[in-house]
């Protein structure tokens, strides 16, 4: 009989990771404030999306990215953009779980701490196909500067049902808002648009121009920035003209990007296309600010998503590959990496998560509210920035098995940048905290001493208070010092989510590892007294 071939024979390699249930696996999800009361829809959506099948459906949405046909075969101009069936299984699983609408559920209280979860729990195995839903979910917070369109809109965007045919909006039961806000010489300064809007009648326009970056283009409207007689003005273009026809968005291509692989973003011209004003005109940025709040949630609950699951893996491997005559995990360097990594996990979930329940106990005026306001740009400054090193870090884990494209790992790495890039790059969200201070100086006041509250008795909290009371509290902010405002705020927000939510003896050492004294690699910090702890809450059985 032949022999086997020693290189068919594999061994000391872990099994494939898939048919897990993400949510059960994470102690750190299970126990936030956004898990509570929505325990078993949590634990049914991470065995959905932790199987083999929906797994497999992302690594194709990937594989097989967007393409764009201009014309249709027999030479008219269609505009269409075609994506792999994976796509659009993966948007009708995510609409049926209402991560597009479940904030502006018409039966119940708006759900923002089970959609985060479920977000949390996508963006692990997909988080390209988010952007439309994540648009489309903020889409009534700007839409409601133009009621009539608001009511037109809405019960639509409410619907569980994806609809991915290439039809006008009012032929569908459920829709996907895209947006249009940059432009090739103005990028985040969008007052610098050339984009024109002429009036036709009433709140009807026609508009001629372009935009740089046009996301998700197979959407049925889009909100767009563009110069009316009275200033930077918001629109809502739909893809079709009233009278059904196409309108006049021409994409000129899809653009190449580092990550985001399966979502579809563009570069189009707007000839004469046809769009309804949303507010008044020459307050476009206040009307579309509405919903920067909401996606720029999304971009930090992404980020900790993804970073979730490259512990995830981390933590797989090394639990079944042996080196030295012991488990991976078992050694004590690869051990003290895996509790660090884990530590941060733990911080970055219960930060977003808790952030998340704010805007879900807000009232438009309440304490909540305007402590939302404040958070979100540091929330999301640090959880976006944190992510493409933590991955890198957990990718190394896996040594070479990390860096080559048959896993996860690699996707996860292309992904992250990208949430620190959106709805306001570093800059931009720094300076945004401390204008936002500027305007509510009692708020920032009180949000301070709620989190001190929150995290006292930790280590460094009140020196860590003290030093925001100087970075934001005070009467001048210079923009120099904006980013480490919104690293401290964000700090000291986690550490007070921790004090929350986790085990004491965890929010501790975040506290004297991250707000106490500077970080350092992971791996260097002094967690050793919780090492196993972190460890096994971070893939529980």
């Amino acid at each position: 009989m032949d022999q086997p071939r020693i290189a068919d024979e594999v061994y000391n390699q872990p099994p494939p990771f898939g048919d897990v249930n993400l949510a059960t696996l994470d102690t750190a999800l299970m126990e936030s404030h956004a898990a509570a009361g929505h325990a078993e829809a949590v634990c049914a959506s991470g065995a959905e999306w932790g199987s083999i099948d929906r797994l497999a459906l992302g690594r194709l949405a990937n594989e097989n990215p967007p393409v764009l046909h201009s014309h249709d075969p027999q030479g008219r101009r269609c505009d269409m953009v075609e994506f792999h069936p994976a796509y659009h299984t993966l948007m009708a699983a995510s609409a049926a779980g209402g991560l597009h609408c479940s904030g502006w559920d018409v039966t119940h209280r708006p759900q923002h701490g089970r959609r985060a979860a479920l977000l949390y729990l996508v963006a692990q195995v997909e988080a390209g196909h988010v952007c439309p839903l994540t648009m489309t979910h903020a889409a009534p917070a700007a839409l409601a500067a133009n009621p009539q369109l608001l009511r037109t809109f809405l019960p639509r965007i409410r619907s569980r049902q994806y609809d991915g045919r290439f039809l006008p909006f009012w032929e569908k039961a459920g829709v996907t808002i895209g947006m249009g806000m940059t432009e090739k010489q103005g990028g985040s300064d969008v007052r610098a648009n050339a984009t024109r809007a002429v009036r036709i009648q009433a709140d009807e326009y026609e508009i001629a121009g372009h935009k740089w970056f046009f996301s998700a283009p197979m959407s049925d409207a889009f909100l767009v920035l563009a110069q009316a007689p009275a200033g930077l003005t918001c629109f809502l273009m739909p893809r079709f003209r009233p009278e059904g026809t196409l309108n006049g968005l021409k994409l000129i291509r899809l653009k190449p990007k580092l990550g985001n692989r399966s979502n579809a973003s563009s570069e189009v011209e707007f000839e004469s296309a046809f769009a309804w004003r949303v507010g008044e005109e020459g307050r476009g940025v206040r009307t579309i600010l509405q919903m920067v709040q909401l996606t720029r949630l999304d971009c930090a609950v992404s980020s900790a998503g993804l970073m979730r699951m490259a512990l995830t893996l981390a933590l797989h491997h090394t639990r079944h590959r042996r080196a030295f005559q012991k488990r991976l995990v078992d050694q004590p360097a690869m051990a003290l990496v895996l509790a660090d990594l884990a530590l941060e996990v733990e911080a970055s979930t219960a930060l977003a998560l808790r952030l998340a329940s704010r805007f879900e106990e807000a009232g438009p005026l309440g304490k909540e509210a305007a402590h939302a306001r404040l958070l979100t740009p540091a929330v999301k400054f640090a959880l976006c920035k944190a992510a493409p090193a933590f991955i890198f870090e957990a990718m190394e884990a896996l040594g070479g098995n990390g860096y080559v494209e048959e896993g996860i790992m690699p996707r996860l790495y292309r992904e992250a940048p990208v949430n620190a890039i959106w709805e306001g790059s570093g800059n931009v969200v720094a300076l945004d905290l401390l204008r936002g201070a500027g305007h509510e100086p009692d708020a920032v006041h009180t949000l301070i001493a709620d989190l001190k509250a929150d995290a006292a008795g930790l280590p460094g909290v009140v020196a860590a208070a003290d030093e925001l009371s100087r970075l934001i509290g005070a009467d001048t902010r210079p923009e120099t010092h904006a980013r480490r405002a919104a690293q401290a705020l964000a700090t000291l927000a986690a550490t007070a989510a921790l004090a929350r939510t986790a085990p004491p003896a965890i929010a501790e050492a975040f506290a004297a590892t991250r707000l106490a004294q500077p970080r350092g690699l992971y791996g260097t910090n002094d967690v050793y007294n919780v090492r196993d702890l972190l460890i096994s809450r971070a893939l529980a059985a």
